[in-house]
């Protein structure tokens, strides 16, 4: 690949690395091998709130995208591969009302972060259960992670259990610690703006 091409892909402040670091807050959750344990929510401001066991969830389409991710702890990871159900196609199952605006993700353990509802929609925009052709491992959000890849990496968050549809943005966990709402890196909003 030719240097410029991966200078484009790059934002400022960032550096490429071959690694996948791991990065998280609080202990790495454990399911049953089976996931019956595990479910995912969409609620709030939809027209019928619905909770999707893991076997109704596999059962939705899954497309593959491959996208580059940036941390806001400044390492970047080029052409990564994942595989899941688009974020779009969670959202059409509990009919999405007018009034909702923002998404609160919920997550394992104890974790949110918050979206404009609309990067949902994205084509990319992924509740991914593969990384690389395999299984998601733990440490990176087995059995799904959200992936949203235009945003730094703690917006992806890992664990998912749900979207909570909001009419008007409620911050996350990091975003109520300082962190940026908007979390662009080509912009470098790394810190302080809610």
């Amino acid at each position: 690949m030719a240097e410029t091409s991966v200078r484009d892909r790059v934002p400022p402040g960032q550096v490429v690395t071959e690694k996948f670091p791991v990065l998280h807050t609080g202990q790495v959750p454990r399911y049953r091998d089976d996931l019956s344990d595990w479910s995912f929510r969409v609620f709030g401001q939809v027209e019928r709130p619905v909770t999707l066991t893991w076997d109704q969830f596999r059962r939705l389409p899954a497309r593959e995208v491959v996208v580059d991710i940036h941390c806001v702890t400044r390492w970047s990871k080029l052409g990564t591969r994942w595989r899941g159900v688009p974020a779009a196609r969670v959202l059409e199952e509990a009919g999405v009302k007018p009034e909702a605006r923002f998404v609160l993700v919920h997550a394992d353990p104890d974790y949110t972060t918050n979206l404009p509802l609309a990067d949902l929609y994205r084509d990319d925009v992924l509740l991914a259960f593969e990384f690389d052709g395999r299984p998601l491992a733990p440490e990176h959000g087995y059995p799904v992670r959200l992936l949203v890849p235009h945003r730094y990496f703690w917006k992806s968050a890992k664990w998912v259990r749900g979207f909570e549809l909001l009419p008007q943005d409620r911050p996350g966990y990091w975003e109520e610690r300082g962190y940026h709402n908007e979390a662009d890196p080509w912009k470098e909003q790394r810190y302080g703006f809610f």
